[in-house]
C-alpha cells in the first residue's frame, strides 16, 4: 500500500518521489507552490514514512506499487517527479509502463550504478532501533557518532517515532539495509525510451557527472539537462524557487 499526500484536485496530476530515508512531507512547501498548476501527489515510497513494507527492495517492485497506486487512484497519466532514489523509481516506471508518464523529471541522480555513501547512515539509524532512546536529543547524539552534518541529522531524525518504551526510526529499515547493494544499482530499463525527460543536477553535486552521458542517452535519448547554480544534492531544498519554476516550465511547455 503506497501512502500519498495530495495537494489540489482539479488539475493535471503530478506525482513526486522522495529519496532514500525521505518521505511524502520532504515536499510539503514545494507542493502547494505546484498545487496551483497541478493535482500533486507526494508519495511515500515502499518503507518509508506510511507506506507498507516490501521486500526485496528492487526497481522493478517498486515501479510496480507506484504503478498499483496510479490505478488505484485512476491516475491514466501523470507527470512524474523524483529525486536521487526517487529518481531511480521513475526512471523504472517510465521504462515499465511509459503510457503512464506524460513527462518525466528527474533530480540529481543518473541510470548508473554508485558507490555506497551511506554505510555510517545505516549503522546510526540501526543503533537508534537498539538502543531505543528517551527522548530525540538522545537520538541526535547517538547518530552524531556516523553522521557529523547537523542538517543531515535533522533530516533523518524526521523519521523518529516514539514508543512506549523510547524513539525509534520509522522506517522499513532492515529491508532497506538487506537491499542497499540492489538500491546503489542502476534501474533497469529499457533503451531507447521516448519518454520527455528533464535531468536537473545541482551544480556542486557528484551525482551527475559528464561521463554517464552516453549511458543516459541510451536510454533516453530525448534527456534535457539542466543546471542548478550553488546546489548539491538537495538542490529543491537549497534553491526552491529556481528549482519549482524549472519543473513547471517543462511540464507545461
Amino acid at each position: 500500500m503506497i501512502h500519498a499526500k495530495q495537494y489540489g484536485n482539479s488539475k493535471p496530476a503530478l506525482v513526486v518521489l522522495h529519496g532514500l530515508f525521505g518521505n511524502a512531507d520532504n515536499w510539503h512547501s514545494i507542493a502547494k507552490k505546484w498545487q496551483e498548476d497541478f493535482t500533486v501527489y507526494c508519495l511515500d515510497l515502499p518503507n518509508h514514512g506510511k507506506s507498507s513494507r516490501l521486500t526485496p527492495v528492487t526497481y522493478e517492485n517498486m515501479s510496480n506499487e507506484i504503478k498499483h497506486f496510479l490505478d488505484q487512484e485512476g491516475l491514466q497519466e501523470v507527470y512524474l517527479l523524483g529525486h536521487s532514489m526517487g529518481g531511480k523509481v521513475a526512471m523504472q516506471l517510465a521504462s515499465d509502463f511509459p503510457e503512464k508518464i506524460k513527462k518525466l523529471v528527474v533530480a540529481d541522480i543518473a541510470p548508473v550504478d554508485y558507490q555506497p555513501s551511506h554505510t555510517e547512515i545505516f549503522k546510526g539509524l540501526l543503533a537508534i532501533n537498539s538502543q531505543q532512546p528517551s527522548s530525540r536529543k538522545e537520538a541526535d547524539s547517538i547518530l552524531s557518532e556516523y553522521e557529523s552534518e547537523a542538517g543531515v541529522r535533522q533530516f533523518l531524525l524526521k523519521n523518529l517515532s516514539q514508543t512506549s518504551s523510547g524513539y525509534t526510526i520509522d522506517l522499513g529499515l532492515e529491508e532497506l539495509h538487506e537491499s542497499y547493494e540492489t538500491i546503489l544499482q542502476s534501474p533497469s530499463l529499457k533503451e531507447g525510451l521516448e519518454t520527455d525527460i528533464l535531468f536537473i543536477k545541482g551544480e556542486n553535486s557528484p551525482y551527475i557527472q559528464a561521463k554517464y552521458q552516453n549511458q543516459t542517452a541510451r536510454y533516453f535519448p530525448n534527456a534535457q539537462v539542466k543546471i542548478i547554480p550553488g546546489t548539491g544534492h538537495w538542490l529543491h531544498a537549497e534553491k526552491p524557487i529556481p528549482f519549482t519554476s524549472l519543473v513547471k516550465r517543462f511540464f507545461t511547455a
